[in-house]
């Protein structure tokens, strides 16, 4: 692996930026030796192989904007050819490549078909289930043979998504919204031939998420998710049989299961306001067994065919390693980036929050960085970004607002029928509490975001407009119905559900939570970074609120760079960290960005 260039008299936060990041290694069924990952360490994002058992690693991609942001790269079973997603400039409209793990020269899978959104990819011995999404054509997925014509096996109007091949390559499975709700997804097994094999459906307003097929030749029994008990819960579902058993964990917050190589049991990955542990579940006892992690985050894990477990651990303060039973067995090479301001843990009339103060006499300026999603969350994970801030004598603070995953489905679901300012009512109640508690100067407090972060940020810039003294929008939305006409396929489908219906059919619900509609509102300076090939949100939404903050004498600024729902590229993210940071110095006379 080859070391990115660090600059010795760089500042700490820039270095941070330049340390060389992992995703999590994917490594090939049957050649576990063979790996694929994500790294930063060229400059910008790109794929990687490592071939463990030569100690090689060897980079696979090189294009202007990275790859592998939104699709991650896999390996077929053998681990001799690899797969990624090819767009243009982030755009996420494009095809799956293959090319052969040892060496370059990749090949288009369906380039006979336009170009199109994933819907996922599974990968057999000797064919791929290839999905794809487009605005014509909704959800289809194809079985692709090198000696064969494509072979269409699903089609629909609706979202699908394809999740994975049974061991002996004979079923797949799909979790689909044929039912006309993208946010809880039902599960079904189908045959190569496109044929039903099974099926589950939780009735309205509860999804299964299916997830990990035995890894035992024979055995056709799938891991599902399902929130049945308003937690989210694994049940094994027996394609075969048609029958599943639920799993009873008795873990506050939610969790997510893999298979232990012999299928006798899982490894339960548990996450609790926004920290993580594992667990070893005995199928056949039921009995479950807390394994050794370090408190922090455990972001993703899965158990190697020796036994082994490995999984990415991280917190606010140290940047992210995999580990192992022998402590860690991948690690991003050269400098490693420098530590941060650890997180505190806090409760805000049940809204859970983490914050990171400076040194220094309170009050602080203070940024509310509001995490994308809606359903995601934030977790004591280590943020270059954030630590910039920290770094410049900002108090940081992150909010799980309702909306957010990982705190039950009642949490999850409070924002349907009313996005935005139920997440807004959450936001207020933390920014009274910190200015309460003198963490805050209600006079410097940022407003900031990226995606619906962003989203929020405009909308609270104009709903809230005496809370805060800057906005600074990544990648938002301006106007949510010019956004819902250009967003990709998929979203369209899941803001129809979120919001009741489409703009035509519930016009009253996209006005009450569309940022322009309180536009007028706005009395403070605003930054807004906006992708230019960003299919999530679409540049035209900024393009019409910005025409009307102009005709309305607002204050802003703006920047456009030519990618998608943000860059891959390292010099380009510091380049618009410190933007941001030198925009709130102008404006609130904070610390100008060091170095």
């Amino acid at each position: 692996m080859t070391a990115p260039t660090i600059t010795a008299t760089e500042t700490t936060w820039k270095r941070r930026y330049r340390a060389a990041r992992l995703s999590f290694p994917t490594w090939a069924r049957d050649n576990p030796d063979r790996l694929v990952y994500i790294s930063n360490e060229s400059g910008k994002f790109e794929v990687y192989a490592w071939d463990r058992a030569a100690n090689e690693h060897r980079q696979v991609t090189d294009r202007p904007a990275g790859t592998g942001y939104m699709v991650p790269p896999r390996l077929d079973p053998a681990g001799k050819r690899i797969y990624w997603f090819d767009d243009a400039k982030g755009n996420e409209l494009g095809h799956f490549r293959v090319e052969l793990f040892g060496r370059g020269g990749s090949e288009p899978i369906l380039e006979q078909l336009a170009p199109a959104y994933s819907a996922r990819i599974a990968i057999a011995s000797s064919f791929e289930i290839v999905g794809r999404s487009r605005s014509d054509e909704g959800t289809t997925i194809y079985l692709v043979r090198d000696d064969a014509e494509p072979k269409l096996v699903y089609s629909h109007p609706q979202s699908a998504a394809v999740v994975g091949i049974s061991r002996d390559e004979r079923l797949f499975a799909i979790a689909h919204s044929e039912h006309g709700d993208s946010r809880n997804r039902a599960l079904r097994v189908l045959d190569l031939e496109g044929q039903k094999v099974a099926e589950r459906w939780d009735g309205p307003g509860k999804g299964l998420e299916p997830s990990h097929w035995s890894p035992v030749a024979g055995d056709q029994r799938l891991i599902v998710l399902h929130e049945r008990q308003g937690l989210k819960r694994p049940l094994i579902f027996d394609a075969a049989a048609g029958r599943d058993e639920e799993l009873a964990i008795d873990l506050p917050g939610e969790v997510s299961a893999d298979w232990y190589p012999d299928a006798r049991a899982l490894l339960i990955a548990h996450d609790h306001r926004g920290r993580g542990e594992l667990y070893r579940l005995d199928l056949a006892t039921k009995q479950i067994e807390r394994l050794s992690t370090e408190p922090g985050s455990v972001s993703e894990a899965r158990v190697r065919p020796d036994g082994d477990v490995w999984y990415m651990w991280q917190r606010a303060a140290e940047a992210p390693v995999i580990r192992g039973r022998d402590g860690i067995v991948l690690r991003a090479p050269g400098e490693a980036a420098p530590a941060g301001t650890p997180y505190a843990d806090i409760d805000v009339d049940g809204i859970h929050v983490f914050a990171a103060e400076p040194k220094g006499v309170r009050p602080h300026p203070t940024i509310f960085i509001i995490h994308g999603g809606p359903e995601s969350h934030d977790r004591d994970e280590f943020s270059a970004r954030n630590q910039a801030w920290v770094d410049h004598g900002f108090a940081v603070v992150l909010v799980n607002y309702r909306g957010s995953n990982g705190y039950g489905k009642l949490w999850c679901d409070a924002i349907v029928g009313k996005p935005g300012l139920t997440e807004l009512e959450d936001i207020a109640k933390v920014h009274d509490w910190v200015v309460q508690v003198g963490i805050a100067d209600p006079k410097r407090t940022v407003l900031s975001g990226g995606s619906w972060g962003g989203y929020l940020t405009l909308l609270g810039l104009g709903v809230q407009p005496e809370r805060w003294a800057l906005g600074i929008g990544i990648v938002p939305i301006g106007d949510y119905v010019a956004a819902f006409e250009d967003e990709m396929e998929p979203l369209k489908k899941y803001d129809a559900d979120l919001f009741g219906g489409t703009p035509v059919e519930v016009p009253e619900s996209y006005r009450r939570s569309n940022p322009i509609t309180y536009i007028e509102n706005v009395k403070v300076p605003m930054l807004l970074l906006v992708g230019q090939n960003d299919p999530r949100c679409p540049s035209r939404s900024v393009d019409i609120y910005r025409e009307r903050l102009m005709e309305l004498g607002k204050k802003l600024e703006e920047y456009r760079f030519d990618a998608g729902h943000g860059s891959l590229v390292v010099d380009e993210q510091i380049r618009q960290v410190e933007m941001q940071i030198a925009f709130a110095a102008r404006n609130i006379g904070t610390q100008e960005p060091i170095g």
